[in-house]
């Protein structure tokens, strides 16, 4: 909220911001800045204590344990049917087994599950456009380390004709699958389902011939057998890290993995934790998930000044191009403006961070939200990717077959 010069209310039902320069990617800031009175904002314990506009109250919160909401009856909106919420917090394994022994309306589970039936509750995978990508170092090795004295550079990665191979040769279809169950879609630009994507940047992939003809006219040749290509006595192998503790990142890298044998490129599997992760996203691919709506993290994430020794920018991008597109994204006042910009930053017709142009990752999946409901209860029509905030079509829920009206 740093570019905010001032908030004041014009009256009782409208609040003006004012910036100090135009900031397009602010609306999406507000998702998570709640407006209250300030007498009732206490930077102590707000967070113990919030209060809001919205259709329930927070009237008990065990740490840990659960939250229970209840109905605001000043609410402005239409009214849910529901009176009180329980929210429990548990672990995907325990909130399935709760399931199963019919203790919860609704349980997010793992995608492990996404072949098992519960009696007396219906499957519901909800879209939330929650991408799974490689992320690719672009600079060669140097000698180069970061601030943190992190190595920099891989001189396998840096090769965009290795890039495009893999995002062209690599089948998303076959991981979504053998890895999600179907449970999601195919992924080639970490954006394909926001409004700031472009179509334009998506490339045809499975296509093993072409991606191996690129590897072949780049000079990446099989010149020992072993079944890994090598130039300039550089074989085409490197690391790809993904977090250990996550069984759907490690399914996706192996997935990805045996596919890229086919076409004579070795990547060595690392499974760790996340601080080894970011130690090594300089000179080493990553399995990352990209799940925000924000545009603003599209600048984060592909602009040349943005590397901060954590997700952003994580292979180092610096394309003048691009920077320029997303600079005047940003600062544009117009929205559509802003979107056209976001959009040549993927792909220009020449240029741009998607596959069709630098190829700086190789995006695979976004995977579904699964949820297991009780067939009692009738959510009503989720909003579009709806996956990671089910609550927010609350007031369209209601029960099928009964007037009880307390859910868990």
């Amino acid at each position: 909220m740093s570019n905010l010069e001032i908030a004041r209310a014009i009256n009782d039902t409208a609040v003006e911001f004012k910036l100090k320069e135009p900031q397009s990617s602010f609306i999406w800031r507000l998702r998570y800045v709640g407006i209250v009175p300030e007498y009732s904002y206490k930077k102590d314990n707000y967070g113990f204590n919030p209060i809001g506009s919205g259709p329930y109250k927070l009237v008990q919160w065990d740490k840990g344990q659960q939250a229970i909401l209840k109905l605001n009856e000043e609410y402005y909106g239409k009214k849910p049917f529901f009176k009180k919420i329980t929210m429990l917090f548990l672990d995907k394994e325990t909130a399935f087994a709760s399931a199963k022994s019919g203790d919860v309306d609704i349980a997010e589970i793992d995608i492990n599950h996404a072949n098992q039936t519960v009696d007396g509750y219906n499957l519901i995978a909800l879209p939330a456009a929650r991408a799974f990508g490689v992320s690719f170092p672009m600079q060669y090795n140097t000698g180069s380390k970061s601030l943190k004295g992190d190595p920099i550079g891989n001189n396998v990665t840096a090769d965009m004709e290795i890039r495009k191979a893999l995002n062209i040769g690599i089948d998303r279809k076959a991981i979504l699958e053998g890895v999600l169950y179907g449970k999601g879609d195919v992924e080639y630009t970490g954006v394909d389902q926001r409004a700031f994507g472009n179509p334009e940047a998506k490339i045809h992939d499975s296509n093993l011939e072409e991606a191996k003809k690129i590897l072949e006219n780049a000079g990446w040749k099989d010149n020992d057998g072993d079944g890994i290509r090598e130039k300039n006595g550089t074989k085409a192998e490197f690391r790809l890290y993904y977090a250990a503790a996550d069984q759907t990142r490690q399914a996706l890298s192996v997935a990805v993995s045996e596919q890229a044998k086919k076409l004579g490129i070795k990547m060595d599997l690392v499974g760790t934790n996340w601080d080894e992760i970011y130690a090594n996203q300089y000179s080493s691919a990553i399995l990352y998930a990209y799940s925000s709506i924000d545009t603003f993290n599209l600048y984060l994430q592909y602009h040349s000044k943005e590397a901060d020794d954590t997700y952003r920018n994580p292979g180092l991008y610096n394309n003048p191009a691009v920077d320029g597109y997303l600079e005047t994204a940003l600062r544009s006042s117009d929205q559509d403006q802003a979107t056209k910009n976001w959009q040549l930053a993927v792909y220009d017709g020449n240029t741009g961070f998607g596959p069709a142009g630098d190829a700086t990752w190789l995006w695979l999946v976004t995977m579904d939200y699964l949820y297991l409901v009780d067939e009692t209860l009738d959510i009503g029509t989720p909003h579009k990717n709806a996956g990671s905030d089910i609550l927010g079509n609350i007031y369209e829920w209601t029960r099928t077959d009964a007037t009880n009206s307390t859910s868990k």
